[in-house]
């Protein structure tokens, strides 16, 4: 099917803008885009008249089950929240992953995310295929999708924060990631699914889990990732347990280079930000989940200034309640100008994050991130007329205020969002499978609330 964008602000990324640019669209890859009329072809003609034209935004990091356990320990530090959460979390089902995914997902896609991760490490034994479940809710919403297989073998008893009844062996960990990539993993041009090796934090998992799962990734030829310096009292228990910082610890393991990304990395020296940079390994910066756990502010300018790959992210719904991804593109932005200045970072670098960077994170910015013929078709339409049109720049009006509706969105191609509704699934419905699941998973741990 062919679909042509015209009459748009078109804003690429990658290179030049368009005021009253073009976009055409061919199955699932971009055939042209330019300045002017669009040139005359089939298919389905959108008017984007008073549209600003971006790149689908890309989603580098979440925990999707976490949509079921919003609202908890509201005033908490990062340790207190996690210490309150681990136990309810141990009594989720596939059921409740299904309804939380699809909510968490929708959600996304509501706030023009076309491509996204999530982080899932925790799973209760005999509590069905919860992975697949996740993967199941992306298929339906339509996203594009890069589950994260995670992990926890470091308990309580063995010095580590989550209780021993939530962690796995090294050998069960292992078996069932091996088994994850090789059901789901779809390493050709164009997939709409990806796997990567994400074992949870160095103070929930051991050396050997770290170092085989990096084993296991390249072997397979997936990426990496993990959380990594988001707190001071990581910093702290890493310089206790190893004699260094968490970057230097993760370095002596492989796990810095070109398939790694990091989320948060909040607290980073001078020599940690140059590592990241030297070795091309990615941040996924998640700005509202920072805040709201009060972990700090993560050094963001200073990793793009060094040359580091930085994407953007929401993190987990329960430390970044009903946070939309395009809603992170001001909240980086401002937070970055807050600590360092009002030219600490731009609205056209915030938006390089929130996309190019992103996919550079994942390993494809040869295919998504930026608006340019072969490419694949991810693109978000957003209405800056109205009030957003007081101002001149549909950049600056898209960055700086609440995020405008959303007129179309563009996943490989097909519709996901027409009119700001969801249109892939019911968007009520999607609420509301969330909100069930929120239930369910009330009821399952109630012994332990």
């Amino acid at each position: 099917m062919t679909v042509v964008i015209e009459n748009a602000h078109v804003v690429t990324v990658s290179g030049a803008e368009h005021p009253g640019g073009h976009i055409v669209v061919e199955g699932d890859r971009i055939t042209a885009v330019g300045p002017g009329p669009a040139p005359a072809v089939g298919g389905e003609r959108i008017d984007g008249t008073g549209c600003l034209a971006t790149p689908g935004l890309v989603n580098t990091h979440h925990h999707l089950y976490q949509w079921a356990s919003q609202g908890f320990a509201p005033d908490a530090t990062l340790f207190e929240w996690l210490k309150t959460l681990y136990r309810p979390w141990s009594k989720m089902d596939a059921e409740v992953v299904a309804g939380a995914a699809t909510a968490g997902l929708a959600w996304l896609a509501k706030s023009g995310c076309t491509t996204t991760t999530d982080h899932h490490y925790i799973f209760p034994k005999g509590r069905g295929d919860l992975f697949a479940a996740e993967i199941d809710a992306a298929r339906e919403v339509g996203v594009r999708f890069h589950p994260c297989r995670g992990s926890m073998d470091l308990g309580a008893s063995r010095g580590g924060l989550p209780p021993d009844e939530i962690v796995e062996d090294l050998d069960t960990i292992l078996a069932a990631t091996a088994a994850a990539i090789d059901a789901h993993h779809d390493a050709s041009p164009g997939s709409m699914l990806r796997v990567a090796v994400a074992p949870c934090s160095p103070f929930s998992v051991t050396r050997d889990l770290l170092v085989q799962s990096a084993t296991l990734a390249r072997d397979k030829g997936v990426r990496l990732h993990t959380h990594l310096a988001e707190t001071l009292d990581e910093e702290d228990f890493t310089r206790r347990e190893f004699g260094q910082t968490p970057v230097e610890y993760m370095e002596t393991l492989g796990w810095l280079g070109e398939d790694v990304w990091l989320a948060h990395c909040v607290h980073l020296h001078d020599d940690d930000v140059k590592r990241l940079a030297d070795t091309g390994t990615g941040t996924a910066h998640c700005p509202s989940s920072n805040a709201r756990l009060g972990s700090g502010i993560a050094r963001v300018s200073h990793l793009l200034a060094a040359g580091a790959p930085v994407g953007l992210g929401v993190d987990g719904a329960a430390s970044a309640e009903f946070v939309p991804l395009a809603g992170e593109i001001r909240q980086a932005l401002y937070m970055q100008r807050a600590r360092y200045g009002p030219r600490a970072l731009t609205a056209r670098q915030a938006l390089e994050i929130a996309t190019l960077g992103g996919a550079r994170c994942l390993g494809r910015a040869d295919e998504i991130g930026s608006l340019e013929p072969g490419k694949l078709a991810d693109v978000a339409l957003w209405r800056v007329d109205g009030f957003h049109a007081a101002a001149d720049d549909p950049v600056l009006a898209f960055a700086y205020g609440a995020t405008p509706p959303l007129e179309r969105l563009l996943v490989g191609g097909a519709t996901v969002v027409r009119g700001d509704e969801l249109v892939t699934v019911a968007q009520d419905e999607a609420g509301r499978r969330g909100a069930a699941a929120h239930r369910r998973l009330m009821a399952l741990a109630r012994e332990v609330l």
